[in-house]
């Protein structure tokens, strides 16, 4: 079985099993949370789309915070000193789907 749910904003494609990170979740390891947004579902090539999904995804927390990879933004103007150095790490949840019922 697979399925098309909206974490934070974002489509993921799912299958029971699966390991994912998401943006970061408001919630602590070992937690268990249900995404109810699902957009598709294919159960064994039968697909249900939009209003006719009525499934919901569960999921448990594995690793509440986990950091991406370092982001640098350097803006720098040529011939007049100016230079500035920014940079961030963007905060992600990891997650394992347990089922799509």
């Amino acid at each position: 079985m697979l399925a098309v749910v909206k974490i934070a904003g974002q489509q993921f494609k799912v299958q029971a099993g699966d390991s994912l990170y998401v943006p970061r979740l408001a919630a602590k390891t070992g937690d268990k949370v249900a995404f109810k947004d699902v957009l598709l579902v294919d159960n064994a090539g039968t697909l249900s789309v939009g209003n006719a999904v009525n499934a919901v995804v569960k999921a448990e927390i594995v690793n509440e915070l986990v950091q991406g990879d370092k982001i640098i933004a350097f803006k720098m103007k040529r011939r007049k000193g100016f230079r500035k150095k920014h940079g961030h790490r963007t905060h992600y949840t990891q997650i394992k789907i347990e089922s799509i019922a």
